[in-house]
């Protein structure tokens, strides 16, 4: 059932409205879009131009909710949607259904998506339904695969193609829109909303406050690795841990923290392979801060996630990509980033590469260390809105 927010509503009330102020329905679903909006809701919320509506699906459930409440955010709806053995046909038809009811209740002058979710295309197709105009957030990103990866690549293509407005995280992203026919004048390169999330959560953030992190030593190095897609279950997952059992041999100094994604068929798996290996800890998925503690504190990240292969660079932490392609091909050209893929040869190999080369290791930093932005992509999607509106509409004051 929804729920309307107290602390949503009195955040509200402390920035003075326009009288025309434009209604801005902000959508998340999952945990990565809930850390990726919440730079930009919070400052829909600052701005006295806008007005703030904050949608959660509910995707995820607790991974989702945990992330807005660091961020002092609470969502003014969530459909709680989530279910014991969801499929995609059900979450799409459920976002699909539960968003458009939202929309028809509230009537937004706007609705912003993110990224390439299932809430995504769903809640961007109950928008266009509505002809309500909609803004995609980290628009344009492709890897060229519609199984790779899946089904993301096949929503962020869906929801671009009904899009009012993109926000390309980079030049190369705005190219793929141009190429696709997009009119470059509704296209703003913003940078991504994630360096946003990040650089406001590294000056809150000194310790973890997850037990088991502490029993790493101090003194030595830690690897992070996160694996949870789809194309990843079974055959891939499992030559991942023989990766890893691999470099707990060759490399008796070396320890791995594994965030477990909370879906089972990803969760057994690390358990029957690493659940008794001593210098591995395995546990639930991070709360935001400490997850932003763990690739601090990190020697090398090993990962199957697009965010981090955003945030990765712009702490200096060289990561290894356990895919066989990518849609942020920007971070494998700065040189932070390298493809592995599943290969346990090559996991190990590049692993104990940067663990014992300090010239190859400080190589792999690259020359730029923020090819997905600055920090300042939520204000540029606000400026962009703003122009949007002024064009569109005759109400609306500077």
């Amino acid at each position: 059932m929804p729920y309307h927010s107290e602390f949503a509503e009195s955040a509200q009330a402390t920035a003075p409205r326009l009288e025309c102020a434009k209604k801005i329905c902000v959508v998340a679903g999952t945990r990565p879009e809930a850390i990726k909006m919440a730079p930009l809701a919070l400052a829909v919320r600052k701005d006295p131009r806008f007005e703030l509506h904050l949608l959660a699906t509910g995707q995820h459930r607790e991974m989702l909710l945990e992330p807005l409440k660091f961020f002092d955010l609470e969502p003014d709806d969530f459909l709680g949607i989530m279910k014991k053995g969801q499929t995609l046909d059900y979450v799409t038809a459920a976002v699909l259904q539960e968003t458009g009811k939202v929309f028809d209740r509230i009537r937004p002058d706007m609705v912003l998506v993110h990224g390439d979710t299932t809430t995504t295309f769903a809640s961007a197709l109950a928008a266009f339904y509505r002809g309500i105009p909609l803004g995609h957030v980290e628009a344009g990103l492709r890897s060229g695969d519609l199984g790779q990866p899946f089904p993301e690549e096949m929503n962020r293509l869906l929801a671009d193609r009904i899009c009012t407005l993109w926000f390309p995280p980079t030049p190369g992203a705005k190219a793929n829109l141009l190429a696709e026919g997009c009119p470059e004048e509704r296209i703003t390169v913003t940078g991504n909303t994630v360096i946003d999330a990040l650089l406001s959560a590294v000056e809150r953030v000194e310790h973890p406050e997850t037990p088991e992190l502490t029993r790493i030593p101090e003194d030595l190095p830690l690897a992070l690795l996160t694996a949870h897609r789809r194309e990843t279950w079974g055959e891939g997952l499992e030559r991942i841990c023989d990766a890893v059992q691999e470099l707990l041999r060759f490399e008796p100094h070396l320890w791995f923290v594994i965030p477990m994604h909370l879906n089972p068929v990803v969760r057994h798996v690390f358990v029957r392979r690493l659940g008794e290996e001593k210098r591995v800890i395995l546990c639930d998925p991070l709360h935001y801060p400490d997850f932003v503690w763990a690739m601090r504190r990190s020697f090398v990240i090993l990962s199957d996630s697009g965010g981090v292969q955003e945030e990765a660079p712009a702490l200096s932490k060289p990561v290894l990509v356990m895919r066989n392609v990518t849609e942020r091909p920007e971070a494998v050209e700065a040189g932070t980033a390298l493809l592995v893929g599943t290969d346990p040869e090559k996991i190990v190999a590049e692993t104990r590469k940067l663990l014992e080369d300090e010239s190859y290791y400080r190589s792999f930093l690259g020359k730029n260390t923020k090819p997905f932005g600055d920090g300042s992509a939520s204000a540029k999607i606000l400026e962009a809105l703003h122009g949007y509106f002024q064009e569109n509409s005759i109400d609306i004051k500077d």
